[in-house]
């Protein structure tokens, strides 16, 4: 059995019955929407996000329609972040596939993602639990948040570790967070089993990130983007900020500042690249994302059902060792 199938053993029935919801929720009449729905339905995944709310919710109660809407309206609200994220970076590609941007244009691809927000609520209410519909409404925040705060950053001339765990924290690890909080809530977990389903989910979501910010160095990761591609973007993430903080070289740090501008050459971006990498910034990336792995399996209860919580160790192992 692979660690993706140990991963999913404990909820495989729940996952299909998850998977029904998110295909009904995927289609429309409408042509130009249900062309760009049916696209988006090839981008499946390895449903990492649904996944963790169905195993929270195992590990504090049991699986209920309530449980499977939330997964389904939180699975959505990530889809429709990245959507919005791809006409924000004007990306063309997205794991391989074509972008909705780049199949149908910006304005098809921002009402899309504006359409499947909706939709998440709507799930989010079907589960008639208004903490749930508060913590969906302020993810929608959150994420929104994070991506303007990323794009402020771009324009200021410091290199902070802060500012980019806190770019990470909300655009990446508060959707793992509300997904691990949202399963133990319906579950009926305690109040004290929400707070640390919710601190376990933030933590797996900071691995999460970390891993794809250093797979950004390595040509040899199975991603779909070649090294150096949020450079391209203008994004500097943790492993060249620590390089940069620790060498202290006026010209390198020069260098990444036309990077946040977007006027850096593919050859500058290629240097800057090859001096993370002399300056040990994936190894320091690396260290990060075990403090974090370590910290989240940690949060994992040795008391509950064997089967969930063998399930979430390998999941947290999963998102630090996976090659995309």
């Amino acid at each position: 059995m692979s660690q993706l199938e140990s991963i999913q053993t404990p909820v495989k029935e729940e996952l299909k019955q998850f998977a029904d919801i998110f295909e009904t929720a995927l289609s429309h009449e409408n042509p130009l929407l249900g062309m760009a729905l049916e696209h988006l339905k090839k981008r499946t995944g390895k449903r990492m996000r649904p996944v963790l709310v169905l195993l929270c919710a195992r590990l504090t109660g049991r699986v209920n329609d309530a449980v499977l809407n939330a997964a389904a309206a939180l699975e959505l609200l990530h889809t429709a972040s990245l959507v919005h994220d791809d006409v924000v970076d004007e990306s063309d590609t997205r794991r391989g596939q074509l972008s909705v941007n780049a199949l149908s244009g910006n304005k098809v691809a921002v009402l899309v993602g504006d359409y499947l927000l909706s939709v998440a609520l709507q799930l989010a209410a079907k589960t008639q639990n208004t903490e749930v519909v508060g913590v969906v409404a302020q993810l929608g925040q959150t994420l929104a948040d994070g991506e303007l705060l990323q794009l402020a950053n771009t324009k200021k001339q410091e290199l902070s570790e802060a500012s980019y765990y806190e770019v990470i924290r909300k655009k990446t690890a508060s959707l793992f967070s509300a997904c691990a909080q949202v399963g133990a809530i319906l579950a009926g977990g305690s109040g004290e089993e929400v707070e640390r389903m919710r601190r376990f989910g933030q933590l797996v979501g900071m691995c999460f990130q970390l891993r794809d910010d250093i797979f950004d160095f390595d040509d040899k990761a199975d991603t779909g983007k070649p090294a150096g591609n949020d450079m391209k973007e203008g994004k500097l993430t943790l492993p060249v900020i620590h390089a940069l903080n620790k060498a202290a070289d006026d010209g390198m740090t020069a260098l990444a500042m036309k990077v946040r501008r977007g006027e850096a050459t593919a050859q500058e971006i290629d240097s800057l690249v090859a001096f993370t990498r002399e300056q040990e910034g994936i190894a320091y990336a690396e260290w990060a994302m075990d403090e974090f792995r370590y910290m989240a399996a940690g949060l994992i209860p040795e008391d509950a059902d064997q089967t969930v919580v063998e399930a979430l160790r390998h999941y947290v192992d999963y998102l630090a060792q996976r090659n995309k």
